[in-house]
């Protein structure tokens, strides 16, 4: 160009800018800047946001003092741009100072403050400075809904704001209010306050908008309302990619594979995240040769079609082909990669694999999850291994997981699990805002160190807490009544299970019921108790009442108990042994051998009981007649010393 004016400048930087072309922008400006060329609040604007997205501290300030020499600052697009930059590149105080200069000439700058607040997670600070704004639009409302939206604890705050703008008449929301709102709702499972909100966004025009059709589909699915949210995907015009994913997502987690594969068949161009859904979908239901076709069917796989399909093969017994992919991912690996190969082994029970893995983990330097951390807690918990698990334990602190209640809920698994309660209590006192997994994890350790009492006031504890517990909470309250000999705190839990808390009893909690009566005494209460159950008792329920008559030596009520067993599974190794038992503590020795026959001809053996102990980080396990230690013949010279010195020991009488 023989002349090139301001706005011919400005055109070509706004082009490179809006092409993320930023390191050209920026030195096309330098260029104008050296071409003598004045500024103006255009140039300004472009040139802050420039530097505040490629986080160019130096350029930026010197940017802000050619403004200041211009006297431009009042200009509203530029004292934005300067909040814009400085919140990006300085933090929150830079800003809050652009703020303090300029708020009183500039309303824009309110709502940018706002989002500079919530983009920091100070939801705190954004509320005083909305509560402080001389006039709230639209935008300012929607900012603080989405922000504590996003906030993991703050989806109710975000639904409290709604009903109040709505209160206040000051401003009508708009596609992205309400699809902040909905989105909040579904995060909640607040199907209630959803259908609210879907009513109002009818009355707004929005009902068949794309973004919040997407946003409504996944609500529904979320609160397994599912043909709801299949009504509003049918009347959405050509849904968006992600409504159908979202459908999809949906379906699957309702076990609705074949409809989900019917929506998947209709895409005409399905994505990575389409895939992946279906390849999880197909093997959570037992498909796993179809995920394997899908997987192969791929013609652009990304490292999550990777991760995903080493869980697949995992799932499925085939630990070496998800090896094999692991180390074709080799370069591109990513901190689930490895916790989808760890907790692969850990599956197959391959548990110190899972731990070798997480030695090379730390040794490349990959960065840990939460879900590094809770699946080789797992991998403690089945070696039994409690110095293995302090180890970790010390790696964690050192990470931001330490009071993660995710992460928190598995370590007092852990510790429970190896027989130290007081650091399974310790690690609890660690969560920050402990959740219902984690009180039950707590409350089930308690349980399985038959501290009962304990466990009922950890669990009345909770209560008043305000968290409400679930299934799994009262099978582990139910186990520690069992185990303390509560009857009578165990069956008031087990009414007030459904009448106040809407927990339907399943079979698992009937076994609890039939162990907790059955341990106390109580047997033909637990074999009536057996009778009067809503559905037909399995396996469990039936173990449970037998194991209570090997206790009490009760033949009638252990032979009955028997007799449903082998109409159940005749091949069922326990029950032969424990109805031997019976027989023989009570003398009787003919229909002792007619059982142990019966067993004999089944051609099965009972696996023989084991203990072990770790040592230096070993561990050594022991079972009846094993010769295969290495030092077996100094453990039974050892143990043979020990009876010779039982047998000479002689009490003297008074």
């Amino acid at each position: 160009m023989p002349t090139r004016t301001v706005v011919s400048w400005n055109t070509v930087i706004s082009g490179y800018s809006k092409w993320g072309k930023f390191n050209e922008a920026l030195a096309l400006l330098s260029s104008m800047h050296r071409s003598d060329i004045k500024f103006n609040e255009f140039t300004f604007s472009t040139a802050l946001s420039l530097c505040g997205r490629l986080l160019s501290l130096t350029p930026g300030k010197q940017i802000h003092c050619v403004v200041i020499r211009s006297g431009s600052e009042s200009f509203e697009l530029v004292g934005s741009s300067l909040l814009y930059f400085y919140a990006n590149c300085s933090g929150i105080e830079e800003a809050k100072q652009v703020f303090h200069d300029l708020h009183d000439k500039n309303e824009l700058l309110w709502n940018l403050m706002i989002v500079g607040y919530v983009e920091c997670g100070l939801m705190k600070e954004a509320l005083d400075m909305f509560m402080k704004m001389p006039k709230r639009d639209v935008v300012a409302w929607t900012t603080l809904i989405s922000g504590y939206m996003k906030n993991e604890e703050g989806c109710d705050k975000a639904l409290e704001l709604f009903w109040w703008m709505r209160g206040s008449s000051e401003v009508v929301p708009n596609e992205f209010t309400l699809d902040s709102v909905i989105r909040a709702c579904s995060r909640l499972a607040n199907l209630r306050e959803g259908k609210l909100v879907h009513g109002i966004l009818i009355k707004c025009g929005f009902e068949f908008d794309q973004l919040i059709g997407g946003a409504l589909i996944e609500f529904y699915s979320d609160c397994e309302a599912i043909a709801d949210a299949k009504r509003v995907y049918d009347g959405v015009t050509n849904p968006c990619l992600n409504a159908s994913n979202s459908l999809i997502r949906g379906l699957i987690s309702m076990g609705r594979i074949d409809d989900a594969e019917l929506i998947f068949n209709t895409l005409v161009e399905a994505n990575s995240v389409s895939y992946n859904l279906m390849i999880k979908g197909y093997a959570a239901c037992g498909r796993v040769e179809d995920s394997k076709r899908l997987f192969e069917e791929m013609s652009q796989r990304t490292i999550v079609s990777t991760n995903t399909m080493i869980s697949v093969y995992s799932r499925s017994g085939e630990i070496g082909k998800a090896l094999k992919l692991f180390e074709e991912t080799r370069g591109e690996r990513n901190p689930v990669t490895w916790n989808s190969m760890m907790s692969g082994y850990i599956q197959n029970e391959q548990y110190k694999e899972a731990l070798m893995l997480y030695l090379n983990m730390c040794r490349l330097q990959i960065a840990h999850t939460r879900s590094t951390f809770s699946v080789l807690f797992h991998a403690c918990s089945c070696l039994r291994s409690l110095q293995q698990g302090q180890l970790l334990h010390a790696h964690l602190i050192k990470t931001p997981f330490h009071s993660n209640v995710y992460v928190g809920t598995s370590l007092i698994d852990m510790y429970s699990k190896c027989g130290s309660i007081s650091d399974a209590h310790k690690s609890f006192s660690s969560i920050s805002l402990p959740n219902v997994a984690a009180w039950t994890a707590i409350i089930n350790g308690h349980a399985h160190h038959g501290l009962g009492s304990q466990a009922i006031l950890l669990f009345e504890h909770m209560l008043q807490k305000g968290v409400v517990p679930n299934g799994a909470t009262f099978v582990g309250i139910l186990c520690a009544c069992a185990h303390a000999g509560l009857v009578n705190e165990g069956m008031k839990l087990f009414r007030l299970m459904e009448n106040c808390y809407g927990v339907v009893p399943t079979e698992e909690h009937y076994a609890c019921v039939v162990d907790l009566l059955g341990r106390a005494g109580f047997l033909e209460e637990a074999e009536e108790f057996i009778k009067k159950m809503p559905v037909e008792a399995d396996e469990v329920v039936w173990g449970a009442l037998l194991h209570s008559c090997w206790y009490w030596m009760d033949m009638d009520v252990g032979e009955r108990a028997a007799q449903k067993l082998f109409s159940l599974n005749p091949k069922t190794i326990s029950v032969y042994v424990i109805l031997s038992n019976i027989y023989a503590i009570l003398g009787k020795w003919g229909e002792k051998l007619e059982v142990r026959q019966r067993l004999r001809d089944l051609e099965v053996k009972k696996d023989p009981g084991c203990s072990w102990i770790e040592l230096d980080n070993r561990l050594f396990v022991f079972s009846i007649e094993d010769r295969n230690h290495p030092y077996c013949n100094i453990i039974y010279a050892t143990l043979e010393h020990l009876i010779m010195n039982l047998n000479s020991f002689h009490v003297t009488p008074f």
